[in-house]
């Protein structure tokens, strides 16, 4: 756990540093990179797994819809959320002004209209690249690549997301607007995920208690997977992970169109991911002051979902 914010650190005393904008010029296409290995490694893990592989035809298509629906559910109630209590848009749109005018820079409509840039279209593909990759060509004796790779992939991503965040002031700014109200994200996150959940298994018509637990773990793969196994045996333990890998995939692919609804929908997508795998690709289609916001949410979930997980297995 300490791992990430002890990267995030380093990376926001680069931030701060007088020759941070020389130095982000030669980080950006590093952090970029990293981006991509990140991608082509999570889906290499699921290609290269055998076990994973003979279920896909069997209940891929199920854990798409459970993950679409619970993605759904949690930008939904997070949009209702930003229509009440949660201004995001206002926030953003003042942090903006507030840059303008401060810096004299160009006209506001211009910095609000910068476009998804071209490696959020990437990512999907290395991702795509990376499954078909692990399942036909990785070797057998390779595999335990894959974990130093992910782990060298996110070392790399922490220090650039926390570079970004010593450099722009309004990171903190926005925290500072938003207050204690931040601590209703994971909550409107969380009802959102377990109502996806409800709806997909009773369309569907799969037990609701695997598809409602699956889709409560929120991302958390490795953890829903192990829970749900030992609850429900390996095909609830499929359910589980795959479930909360589809999760992922989507938010990397649909977080260029949930950013359209809001600015909070992408940041609902990637849920307890975004402690870790989900923080770059989600703040680079919101922007880098909602960075901490994103952190924070996903830390939360992260802590919520084990004592989640719990009550539901007990419960359901």
């Amino acid at each position: 756990m300490w791992f990430p914010f002890v990267c995030l650190a380093a990376g926001v005393l680069l931030g701060l540093h007088r020759n941070a904008a020389q130095i982000a010029r030669y980080a950006d296409p590093v952090v970029h990179g990293g981006l991509i290995v990140l991608m082509l490694t999570l889906g290499a893990k699921v290609g290269s797994s055998e076990a994973l592989f003979s279920k896909l035809d069997l209940v891929g298509f199920q854990c798409l819809i459970v993950a679409f629906c619970a993605i759904a559910g949690s930008a939904l109630f997070m949009a209702a959320l930003e229509k009440t209590i949660l201004p995001l848009a206002q926030v953003r749109l003042n942090l903006l002004q507030e840059k303008a005018a401060t810096a004299q820079a160009a006209p506001l409509e211009q910095l609000e209209t910068t476009g998804a840039p071209p490696l959020l279209w990437v990512m999907p593909g290395s991702l795509i690249v990376g499954v078909l990759g692990g399942y036909l060509a990785l070797p057998a004796d390779c595999l335990y690549l894959l974990d130093g790779g992910v782990t060298f992939s996110l070392f790399v991503l922490y220090i650039g997301v926390g570079m970004s965040f010593g450099m722009n002031s309004g990171v903190l700014q926005s925290f500072k607007k938003l207050s204690w109200r931040v601590a209703f994200i994971p909550v409107a996150i969380t009802l959102g995920s377990l109502a996806g959940g409800g709806l997909a298994g009773v369309l569907l018509d799969m037990p609701l208690r695997t598809a409602v637990a699956a889709a409560a773990g929120m991302s958390y793969y490795s953890l829903t997977g192990a829970m749900l196994t030992q609850a429900y045996g390996i095909e609830g333990g499929t359910y589980g992970f795959l479930v909360n890998v589809a999760r992922e995939f989507l938010t990397v692919l649909l977080a260029p169109l949930l950013a359209r609804i809001s600015p909070g929908s992408p940041i609902a997508a990637g849920a307890a991911g975004n402690m870790d795998t989900m923080l770059v690709p989600v703040t680079k289609v919101i922007g880098a002051e909602f960075g901490l916001v994103t952190l924070i949410t996903g830390t939360i979930l992260t802590f919520l979902v084990p004592f989640l997980l719990t009550f539901l297995l007990i419960c359901l």
